[in-house]
């Protein structure tokens, strides 16, 4: 059986850990040249060490330059480019009356600007190619209001809107565009925040697992991020664009 992805050059950002880590293993399972970008070049080269025939090219997604030169080296060294994932992202948990406008605008950067500049930068460079796709990751806060989050809501709001618009843009130019809207994942970011959720929520220590169980049965993992990425990736998605699948275990779907 042929893999997926073979003979497809990838980008996948925000890749040193987590999300981003999974998908890149995964792409290179399904036969993909992968390249590993992270803003911390260690976590980047640590990744791309263990994934055969990856590469590493750190960059910092909210840099214009930056995010062009990782699109330009991955041409150099590769000679195409057929996928896009801008996964980088950043979250803290704060109420809108606590939050600084230098906390908004960095969340805003990464997780919003920083999409919009690795769509602007790696379009071209897939229709140079012959077309591909790109898939954005978004969340299931985009789809009604998130108490706690604001920023990070707001941002993944915002990408689901643009993975829409690039979509009808990129269309006649054989970029597939979708975005995957993922619940709460088992990952850094998400534990990190959980004792921020406890206390804002009035939570037992350790209480926010079972919080999350009973509202979506468990936490997800990556590996299931990256296997649907990895559908909207490959030419099994041929006829989606401007799609979101959600995947959190029922949340959305449920009132009680």
């Amino acid at each position: 059986m042929s893999k997926a992805l073979t003979d497809k050059v990838a980008i996948v950002t925000g890749s040193g850990n987590g999300l981003g880590e999974a998908i890149a293993r995964r792409f290179a399972a399904e036969g993909a040249r992968v390249v590993v970008s992270d803003i911390d070049p260690a976590a980047a080269e640590r990744v791309s060490g263990t994934i055969d025939g990856a590469i590493c090219i750190p960059a910092d997604v909210t840099d214009e330059q930056q995010v062009q030169e990782l699109v330009n080296q991955t041409k150099q060294r590769l000679g195409d480019l057929h996928i896009m994932v801008p996964n980088a992202g950043v979250g803290f948990v704060q109420p809108i009356a606590e939050m600084s406008l230098a906390d908004w605008r960095r969340t805003t950067a990464v997780n919003l600007d920083g999409v919009f500049l690795s769509i602007r930068y790696a379009a071209p460079a897939i229709i140079e190619s012959g077309g591909g796709a790109i898939v954005t990751i978004s969340s299931i806060t985009s789809t009604a209001g998130s108490p706690l989050i604001a920023a990070y809501a707001a941002a993944k709001a915002a990408v689901r809107n643009l993975t829409e618009t690039a979509a009808i843009e990129f269309r006649e130019h054989g970029i597939r565009i979708n975005a995957v809207l993922p619940g709460f994942i088992d990952t850094h970011l998400v534990t990190a925040a959980a004792p921020h959720f406890e206390a804002a929520l009035g939570l037992p220590d350790g209480g926010f697992g079972p919080f999350i169980a009973e509202k979506q049965g468990r936490y997800g993992t990556p590996e299931e991020v990256a296997a649907a990425v990895t559908f909207f990736a490959s030419e099994q998605a041929s006829w989606c664009t401007g799609s979101s699948l959600v995947l959190d275990g029922g949340m959305v779907a449920s009132l009680l």
